[in-house]
C-alpha cells in the first residue's frame, strides 16, 4: 500500500539515531554516531541485537510503518499481533514492543530500505513485493516476509536485482 504522503528513508534514519542516542545515554555502551545511515546500523550486528534486546518504541515502529509499504493487515500478519492491539499501541506512544516484535520490526525495516535502494520509486518496489516471482518459486515476496528464512531470499533476490542478475 503507498501511502499519500511518502516518507523518506532518512526520516526513519534519524528516527533510529535519535532512539539510538537515548539508549545509549541510558545504558554505557559503545557511542552511537550522530547522523547513522540504515547501512551502517544493518552492518553493526552488536548494535542491532541490543536494540531488539531493549525492544523498538512505538514512535520508531511508527516512522518505519509510515516509510514502509506494507498495509495494516501486512503488520498484523508479520508481527502476529490483532489490528486491535496495533491500533491500540498506535494510541500508546510510550509503547516498547517485545523483542520477538522488535526482532521482526527490524528485518522489515531492513528489506524496506534494501528495496528503497533498488528501486526507484515505493511503486516499483510495492509492485515488485506483490508480483509472483520466478526466483523465488512463483511466490511473492510480500508472502515470504513472514519468516526470517523467506526474508534472507527476498534480501537475496533484491541484490541479485541490484547487481543487475535476473532469473
Amino acid at each position: 500500500m503507498i501511502k499519500s504522503q511518502p516518507i523518506h528513508i532518512d526520516t526513519v534514519a534519524e528516527a533510529f539515531t535519535a532512539y539510538l542516542s537515548s539508549q545509549s545515554k541510558s545504558r554505557p555502551r559503545k557511542a552511537t554516531p550522530k547522523g547513522m545511515s540504515f547501512d551502517q546500523f544493518f552492518s553493526d550486528r552488536m548494535l542491532i541485537v541490543r536494540t531488539i534486546r531493549e525492544g523498538i518504541p512505538n514512535t520508531l515502529f511508527m516512522s518505519i510503518k509510515a516509510l514502509a509499504p506494507f498495509t495494516e493487515q501486512d503488520w498484523s500478519d508479520f508481527l502476529d499481533i490483532s489490528l486491535k492491539s496495533l491500533q491500540r499501541y498506535k494510541k500508546d506512544k510510550a509503547h516498547v514492543f517485545k523483542s520477538i516484535h522488535s526482532e521482526k520490526i527490524i528485518e522489515l525495516a531492513e528489506v524496506t530500505a534494501t528495496g528503497q535502494n533498488v528501486f526507484d520509486s515505493n511503486h516499483q518496489f510495492s509492485t515488485w513485493l506483490n508480483t509472483p516471482s520466478h526466483a523465488l518459486g512463483g511466490m511473492m515476496p510480500v508472502e515470504l516476509l513472514k519468516d526470517s528464512y523467506g526474508k534472507e531470499m527476498v534480501l537475496n533476490e533484491l541484490h541479485r536485482i541490484d547487481q543487475g542478475i535476473f532469473v
